[in-house]
């Protein structure tokens, strides 16, 4: 069974940053799409960024873009989101998420496995 562990989030005050990273229990990991998600209280889960097997390609939503940067270290089996300029809105759980085969990345179903999920909270 392949387990994600997400790790970085807490609370910090607006326009702040953060870095989340998630280890993935996986040999094949560079074999897997990656991608973040975030789901705020009251709120459905939204896509946030994703990132190809070789880094090549990296997807990000609207209201994240120029702000957060997905990476990832195939090595280490890690997959971070950089977070800069942050706000209150982007107080949520965030989760990563790996997918074998993905034909879009911006939708949740096509993920095969997700993490636990860690809270950032963004302070006015």
């Amino acid at each position: 069974q392949v387990q994600l562990v997400e790790s970085g989030g807490g609370l910090v005050q607006a326009g702040g940053s953060l870095k989340l990273s998630c280890v993935v229990s996986e040999r094949t990991y560079s074999r897997y799409t990656m991608g973040w998600f975030r789901q705020a209280p009251g709120k459905e889960r939204e896509f946030v960024a994703a990132i190809s097997r070789s880094s090549s390609t990296t997807a990000y939503a609207d209201s994240v873009k120029g702000r957060f940067t997905i990476s990832r270290d195939n090595a280490k089996n890690t997959v971070y989101l950089q977070m800069n300029s942050l706000k209150p809105k982007d107080t949520a759980v965030y989760y990563c998420a790996a997918g074998m085969i993905i034909s879009s990345w911006y939708q949740g179903r096509e993920y095969d496995y997700w993490g636990q999920g860690t809270q950032v909270t963004v302070s006015s």
